[in-house]
């Protein structure tokens, strides 16, 4: 078996944008730990989404991953594999650490022997069994495990993740990045922070720009001395601003828009000065998470409860489990999003109130 000390160069595999990105940050910083002297790349997909950020965008300035092969999700065409295979083979990767998406166990394979036939000799974190594959249900949480916690667990061999350590989420960012930040920030003038990301990929996690509307009418009154920061991509600043009015009609009640106007990790930044962060189910979500601002997330039940929630105790979820719950669905027609419209502006309120007090 190769050394871990001894290792050059080490393959990780990782799908996704940025909430994919982020919720395998322990298993990022494991992989760090165990292979010191190692170059790490990862091996990710093209943006899927004008809205998903690559997994670079949040990677880059960290140390945890040092370069980017990149292909085409669900790609069958030969020339495309022939060439991502060849420029793996040149690289010549010892080691293969897998954080991929469950997938079933004859994928896992396929995927095993794609990796071998690259030369790489060690394969790492591979679900070949269906407890790697799945989210294990927790007894003292009586909820199935975080899916970071599942990645972390299948990579056992290598180490212990140590998940609950705010360090495993660091995401080292930058003096420049904080100066970026702070400099965006700057009109709301040192008061306390609401940061709001209002936007989503998908229809199925929008709840609604109406409530969101409603929620911040409520909440500029509710604390008349803090200010508000709306975040998300450029494609989302309209929505913001549409939610910002509610926001503006407690006099004196200062904002700024900055949809479009920071890198993701300079946003993660300015979460890192809020006293909290609202939003969908959503990359934005997992950035504040991260650098352990609480979050009041409003969730759709298209997934397993918990399973996405932000990780971390200091976090609140709101989310209804309907008996349509875990449907996976990116739009919902049939059913309305009855998980979703059906979450009142007064219960996100009351999470808001019981978080900020």
């Amino acid at each position: 078996m190769t050394s871990s000390t001894t290792t050059k160069r080490v393959l990780i595999y990782r799908l996704g944008s940025l909430g994919d990105t982020l919720i395998a940050l322990p298993s990022l910083h494991l992989i760090a730990r165990a292979f010191p002297n190692a170059e790490r790349r990862m091996l990710t997909n093209f943006p899927v989404n004008v809205k998903a950020p690559p997994a670079a965008a949040i990677l880059d300035n960290t140390d945890l991953v040092h370069g980017f092969f990149r292909y085409a999700v669900g790609t069958r065409s030969p020339s495309a594999l022939a060439s991502l295979w060849w420029q793996l083979l040149r690289w010549r990767p010892e080691v293969l650490v897998y954080l991929a998406a469950s997938r079933g166990i004859e994928a896992a394979r396929r995927d095993a022997a794609f990796f071998r036939l690259c030369g790489i000799r060690r394969l790492v974190g591979i679900p070949f069994t269906l407890d790697m594959q799945q989210n294990l249900w927790q007894e003292p949480y009586q909820a199935l495990e975080p899916e970071g916690a599942r990645l972390a667990r299948n990579l056992a061999e290598i180490g212990d993740a140590d998940i609950d350590t705010p360090a495993s989420w660091d995401l080292h960012l930058t003096p420049s990045e904080h100066a970026r930040a702070a400099e965006a920030l700057a009109p709301l003038s040192d008061r306390p922070i609401i940061a709001v990301s209002v936007g989503t990929k998908v229809q199925s996690k929008d709840w609604g720009r109406d409530n969101w509307r409603s929620l911040l009418i409520q909440l500029a009154r509710l604390y008349p001395g803090h200010a508000l920061a709306l975040t998300g991509a450029p494609e989302e600043s309209e929505a913001s601003e549409y939610a910002a009015e509610g926001w503006r009609q407690t006099p004196g009640a200062p904002t700024v828009n900055l949809c479009g106007q920071l890198t993701p990790r300079e946003s993660a930044a300015a979460f890192a000065r809020a006293r909290i962060f609202i939003g969908h189910d959503s990359g934005p979500m997992h950035l504040a998470a991260a650098v352990q601002t609480p979050c009041v997330a409003i969730f759709a039940a298209r997934n397993k409860p918990r399973v996405w929630f932000p990780y971390g105790r200091q976090h609140r979820v709101v989310y209804h489990q309907t008996d349509c719950w875990g449907c996976a669905l990116e739009s919902c027609i049939n059913e309305r999003k009855r998980c979703l419209t059906s979450i009142t502006v007064e219960e996100v309120v009351g999470e808001v109130r019981a978080t900020l007090g």
